[in-house]
Parts: C-alpha cells; structure tokens; sequence
C-alpha cells in the first residue's frame, strides 16, 4: 500500500519522529513523508513512533487508496493537531493553557493534596526519638529488632500532643502550624505515652491526618473479634484502634520495658530546627484549613473514605519511591536526624527532615496525576472493523447502537461509566455488538475504552482473538488476562503450530513466533514514581495491561 505521513510535532519531538520516518519513508516535504509499505511495517513504524512519543508528538498517516480519494490509517499523539479525518486546521479560536479542563470535576482533589503533604510531612516524626535515632546506628544491636513502639504510633501520638495543646477547636492546631507557632518544650511536655487512643477525639482535619499516618505502612490489625460489631461511622473505628493493633513489640517484656522510655525522648529536638520542613508545614498547613468547608462535606455525604483512599495511596507510593533514592547531598543538614540507612553499607543516608519534604513534593506529584487517570488514558480510534457493512443477519446490532445513541443523546449530563449485561445465544454476534455499543457510548462516539469479562477461560482467549482479526485492534490497543498460564500457553502453542501448517503448505522456510511481546501504550502518565511498588515483571506487566484502552 502506498502511505503518506504527516507530521505537527514540536520541540525534541520532531526530530525524534524524522529519525523514524526517515528510515522506512521518502521525505518529501519539511513534515512530510511517502512510501510504499506492507502492513506489518506500518504497524512497526506506529509502535516505534509510540516508543518515543510525547504530549509533542502527533503524527497522521494517511492510505493513498486511488487518484482521488486517500483514508486515515491512525494517529499517534496529539490528536488535537488533527481534525476526525486527520486534517490539519488552519484556523482555531482559543486554547487553555491551563489544567482546569480535566481537574473541574474533581471537587475534592485540594483536599485530597493538602491532607497528602500534612500527612507525608508528619508521618515519619516519631523517627526523631532516641530510640529510633541509636537503631539507625551502623553498630546498633537492635537494627534488625522490632521497636517497643513503631515510629508512626509515636507521630500519631506527637500529632495528638500538638492538637490537643493547641485546643480542640475545629481547625486551632492547623492556624498554630500555618503561623509557625511550634513550641518543642510545650509539646514535649504534652505528649502523654499513655493515651492509648491518640486518633479519637480530635478534630476531623486531624483525625484524617492521623488515619493516614497510622496506615502509611499497614493497615492497623487486631486478633480482637469484631465481626458481630459495626462501625457506623470514623469515630467508632479510630476509638477501637490502639497500640495493640500491629504497632507495638512485646515479646520481650523485660527488654521492652527498658527501650520504651527512649521512644519518648528527643534529645535532637522535633525537626522544628529545619527552616525548608517548617516552610512547607506552614504552608500546607494554611491549605489544608483552607480546605476545611470541603472536609465536612465529604464526612456528610462519606466521600471521605475515598479522599483518604487517594491520599494514602500518593502518601505510600512517595514514602516507597524516596525512600529507594540516594540522599541529597546539596541539602544542609541542621539537626542531626536522620530518616534511614543504606541497606548495602549500613550508613547513614537520608536526613529526616529532607525526607519528609521529599515523600511530600513526590507525593504531591502523584496526586496531582490522579484526574489523568479520568481523562488521558489512551484510547483506541479509528477503528475500521467497526465501520464495515453488517450483514443481514446481525442488523439487530445496528438497532442497538441507534437506540443507545438516542439514550444517551436523552442524557441530561455527560456518562462517567457504563456498566451493562450482554445475554444472548451463541452465534448471535456478541462479540462484535459489545464493541459497537461501546464505542456508541464512547464521549466522541467513535473510540474505545471498556472492559469486556467473559465467563471461560477458552471464550476470553477466542474473542481476543476475534477482536484482533475482525476488528483490527493490536496489541497496543488490546490486553488479554486470564487466571491460567497453562491455558494461555496451550492457545498459543495451537495458533503457532496452526501457522507452521500454514507456512510449510506455503513453502516457507521459517518464521519466528513470540509469546510474549513487549507492548507499549499512548499514554502520558509516567511510571518512574512506581518502580519501588512494581518490583516484580508481572506487576509491571499487569499494571501497564491497564492502560490499554480494550481489556
């Protein structure tokens, strides 16, 4: 087939995008590009072209069918550089330069970042005591010990001390904070070691705070049976919670006896020292009061639980990432604190106060990512299997389509997500119906991105099969999961010995099959922060199966 590609990238894109083009076609303008092509090499130029692609990067490919008349192949990037028919406009009325058009409709994503850094901020203060600091010792005797108490019981308690000294009005402790009023003597002096409920009764901002602090590593766990007994509401379930519930060590009593008064001295202070951590405590204090109209509404109509599923997720992928990174070494150290050692030498690594600023700032960044996860994952367009004729027989799956298409026309707000049961005979064309449906349902009418579960293993394998073949998605824009390796393996072995039939019949010498190919997706969200959380090849292979916009 003979091709032509169009180029509107910028910046390093461009450059990028020639290097590609220029090894498979003919340049024959400034951006744009002509060849002669089978299939399998343009499918290779568009995942080469997906590899090095950014929010620059928007390249059309267009299928010169005869002297009058060419159709767009597919597009990689930015399609706003293009129109449906992958034209280029040549004249346009606005642009938004801002985030707003994707963050609109998350009403509590302040929310959400504020109680991120305050907690990210807080959650590691309890590693300022004696105990923690003499562990951390390269010749500490108790470095593969358990504490008496774990560290984020001791933040939660100092986080107690700090409200409770403050005054239990609604938002005293974050004014206090926001104001840079931290009195280390005072708060000292507050911090009461036997309050065995240091998240109940405080104000709601902090006990949200405290609930991500206390969790930031584990959910809290008892042996206590509570299963006849319902939690109406956070009060009831922060009441319940204490020090027994996973954060102390008593296996040896005696020994515990005589650590647990270190767990409560602070002989370097409480990192009020540190100018860069107070800068960012008080400015993310004044936030998160700021915040404080939103807070009450998500504990009015219970959005608060998914607020703190958010947070805590941005706060433990921070705490995870940072925590693997090298210390920095530009950072002035003016307390003397330290937050963990190198697991290789055993030495010191990063300062306490730097790495509560840096779980914070990279917290943040993952936060801030969150309605990207709405609106920027790819999706599978110009799909040409879905605009072929229907045969007589399978017409029914045009009436459908045309009566979801007047349904959600009828809709007086736009569809955040579709969920439907499809139950009809085998041979009726169901298959192809759910992805014409879908795409219906689709905001432009004319994409993919759903989840088709189907009940057999063997039927999940067929109809990806089917979605490849007749519909013409690949592996970019597809992702198969099934619970068996085996089945999976066995599906494979029967296609490869199914095309070496193929191949001997047609007098072929050989031909490389692979089972597992590497697959890329158009997406601009980035995985670097994740690397600490995906460890294992299948995680990482399962989570990038994610983005694919067919599952």
């Amino acid at each position: 087939m003979m091709v032509t590609f169009v180029s509107q990238c910028e910046h390093k894109a461009l450059n990028r995008t020639r290097r590609v083009l220029d090894a498979f076609a003919n340049r024959i303008g400034t951006n744009a590009w002509q060849t002669v092509i089978t299939e399998d090499g343009l499918q290779a130029v568009k995942k080469l072209l997906r590899k090095t692609a950014t929010k620059n990067t928007a390249v059309s490919c267009h299928w010169i069918r005869s002297r009058n008349r060419s159709e767009l192949v597919w597009l990689v990037g930015n399609r706003d550089k293009f129109n449906a028919e992958g034209f280029v406009p040549v004249n346009w009325t606005q642009k938004n330069i801002l985030n707003s058009h994707y963050e609109n409709d998350w009403k509590y994503l302040p929310l959400i970042k504020s109680l991120t850094a305050v907690s990210a901020l807080l959650h590691d203060w309890g590693k300022a005591s004696k105990l923690f600091q003499e562990k951390l010792s390269p010749n500490s005797k108790y470095k593969y010990k358990g504490d008496p108490l774990r560290h984020e019981w001791i933040s939660c308690l100092l986080l107690n001390a700090l409200v409770k000294q403050s005054g239990l009005e609604t938002d005293a402790w974050l004014i206090k904070l926001s104001q840079g009023e931290f009195d280390e003597t005072q708060l000292k002096e507050a911090l009461n070691q036997e309050n065995l409920t240091p998240l109940y009764q405080l104000p709601t901002a902090a006990k949200l705070v405290a609930w991500l602090i206390v969790s930031h590593h584990k959910l809290p766990f008892t042996k206590e049976d509570w299963s006849d007994e319902r939690a109406t509401d956070i009060d009831m379930v922060l009441k319940r919670i204490t020090q027994s519930w996973g954060y102390e060590n008593k296996q040896d009593k005696k020994e515990y006896q005589q650590r647990i008064k270190d767990c409560f001295e602070f002989p370097k202070g409480l990192i009020s020292q540190s100018n860069k951590w107070m800068k960012e405590l008080k400015r993310w204090s004044k936030k998160l009061q700021e915040c404080m109209p939103l807070i009450e509404s998500s504990v009015q109509d219970g959005s608060f639980r998914l607020v703190l599923h958010h947070s805590r997720l941005c706060l433990m992928l921070g705490d995870h990432y940072y925590s693997s990174q090298n210390a920095d070494d530009k950072w002035k150290d003016t307390i003397g604190l330290f937050a963990n050692t190198d697991r290789n030498t055993q030495e010191y690594k990063q300062k306490l106060d730097e790495h509560l600023v840096g779980v914070a700032k990279n917290a943040l960044k993952t936060a801030q990512l969150l309605p990207l996860f709405e609106k920027e994952l790819p999706l599978a367009t110009d799909i040409k299997g879905l605009r072929k004729i229907t045969p007589p027989a399978f017409r029914w799956q045009n009436k459908a389509v045309e009566q979801i298409t007047q349904w959600k026309k009828a809709q007086s707000k736009e569809i955040k997500g579709f969920f439907a049961v499809n139950m009809a005979s085998t041979g009726c064309g169901k298959t192809f119906a759910n992805a014409k449906v879908m795409q219906a349902l689709s905001i432009n009418g004319n994409s993919l991105r759903y989840i088709l579960a189907l009940g057999l293993r063997t039927l999940t394998l067929q109809t990806g099969d089917e979605y490849r073949h007749r519909i013409g998605l690949d592996d970019s824009e597809l992702a198969v999961l099934i619970g068996s390796k085996a089945v999976t393996e066995l599906h494979n072995s029967a296609k490869i010995e199914e095309q070496e039939a193929s191949n001997e019949f047609n007098g072929s010498e050989s031909q490389e099959s692979l089972l597992e190919e590497e697959i890329d997706y158009d997406c601009d969200i980035p995985v670097e922060g994740l690397a600490t959380a995906l460890t294992k090849p299948k995680d990482r292979k399962f989570f990038m199966h994610l983005y694919s916009p067919v599952r």
